[in-house]
């Protein structure tokens, strides 16, 4: 496969929760082909899963954002892709620095710890339902339930006044829409910025994760308010997006619904699934060669970018035997990347799964005739206006 060969990466789906059909094709014939860029350079694109897991744990391999480059067009993110990391962005950095900062983040985010805060994410839940009854339908679910859920959680995670969410979640849309220009972003960057820096310089005035990390004084207060920054913009919408998407592949599936209501066990399992067949970070996970080698019989040059597609990844047949295109939430979905892999796997995926186990479950044991409140041909979905997929809105009713 030569650069002559090169082609764009797909963003045209034909149906809501599977990724566009070339990256079937791809996968089968040619898993890792060449792939032209939007800034005009010629690398890579990976879409068989057990060749994202060799890229993504193989340190050649850089997520160094001065040598990513974005796989589809985004203004947005020129300040921060082919520029230095910020300070405490992890998912920019390579080792050592993104060892030592990654470890004082892991700790926090064990599974046990995630666990802690059920009680927590639990209650907002059930806060968040009765509103909705009280209320009554037609609402849009992820403005009455998945936003102020991941929300809530987040800023009781961090130690965040809830009270700032408008702001936030205001500036964390401009930093992740692919029609935001350069100024847009980097303006949204910045309030984002002085918001979490008064956080942690007052940490000692409320409780939770900014707190701890400055009271640790391990990291700078830099690094401190960048590694908050990321986890505050990267915690509430994808989760968000996550489980309103999930909601409606069920509402889409009912046998599956059905099955998931007759046993609720079978909850953990299908959050996993639902996380699998409908990957939300569907414009891939961007990487870049900081040497020239052979990689599975390819030559590789330095500079080169890679992008790996984890929605063409997570399909792979030669992992997922049974149908991998088929929402199953009884099938073993144990080795999916929705969360990455490799050292740069997400660290909050713990808490994502708390957040989603708990609001599927009680969302569909309180409306057990949860149903869309319009068509299927009405639901928009933000194709390519995200890197994080999802519905823009999801009218229900009950």
């Amino acid at each position: 496969m030569t650069a002559q060969d090169a082609v764009p990466y797909p963003t045209v789906r034909t149906c809501p929760f599977s990724p566009p059909a070339e990256f079937a094709d791809y996968r089968e014939h040619e898993p890792m082909r060449r792939m032209h860029y939007p800034d005009g350079q010629v690398g890579w694109l990976v879409t068989s899963r057990s060749l994202a897991r060799k890229v993504l744990s193989d340190s050649r391999f850089s997520a160094r954002s001065d040598l990513k480059r974005v796989p589809v067009l985004r203004p947005g993110a020129d300040p921060f892709f082919g520029a230095p990391a910020l300070p405490g962005w992890i998912l920019d950095l390579d080792a050592p620095d993104h060892t030592r900062i990654r470890q004082q983040l892991t700790g926090k985010f064990t599974a046990r710890r995630m666990q802690g805060m059920r009680p927590y994410v639990e209650q907002v839940v059930a806060g968040l339902l009765d509103d909705m009854e009280r209320d009554g339908g037609p609402v849009d679910l992820i403005e009455a339930f998945t936003l102020p859920l991941s929300t809530q959680t987040i800023c009781e995670l961090l130690g965040v006044p809830y009270s700032e969410r408008d702001a936030f979640q205001r500036d964390s849309k401009i930093l992740f829409s692919l029609g935001s220009t350069a100024e847009q972003a980097s303006e949204a960057m910045d309030r984002l910025y002085v918001l979490v820096r008064s956080l942690v310089r007052t940490s000692g005035e409320h409780s939770g994760l900014l707190h701890q990390l400055a009271k640790d004084g391990v990291l700078d207060e830099d690094e401190t308010v960048g590694a908050g920054v990321m986890m505050l913009t990267g915690g509430h919408g994808s989760t968000s997006s996550a489980m309103a998407l999930g909601a409606y592949a069920l509402l889409s599936h009912p046998e599956q619904l059905a099955r998931l209501q007759a046993d609720p066990a079978l909850t953990n399992n299908a959050v996993d699934e639902l996380l699998r067949y409908a990957t939300i970070f569907h414009f891939g996970v961007p990487r870049a060669a900081l040497e020239d080698f052979e990689f599975e019989g390819r030559p590789i040059k330095a500079g080169e970018p890679v992008t790996v597609a984890l929605p063409a990844a997570n399909r792979d047949p030669a992992w997922f035997t049974e149908d991998p295109d088929r929402l199953d939430i009884e099938r073993r979905t144990s080795g999916h990347l929705a969360f990455g892999h490799g050292i740069h796997q997400c660290t909050g995926q713990s808490l994502v799964r708390v957040e989603m186990r708990a609001a599927l479950s009680a969302l569909f044991s309180r409306f057990p005739d949860l149903a869309l409140a319009v068509s299927p041909q009405e639901i928009v979905l933000n194709t390519r206006t995200s890197p994080v997929y999802g519905v823009l809105q999801l009218p229900v009713r009950w």
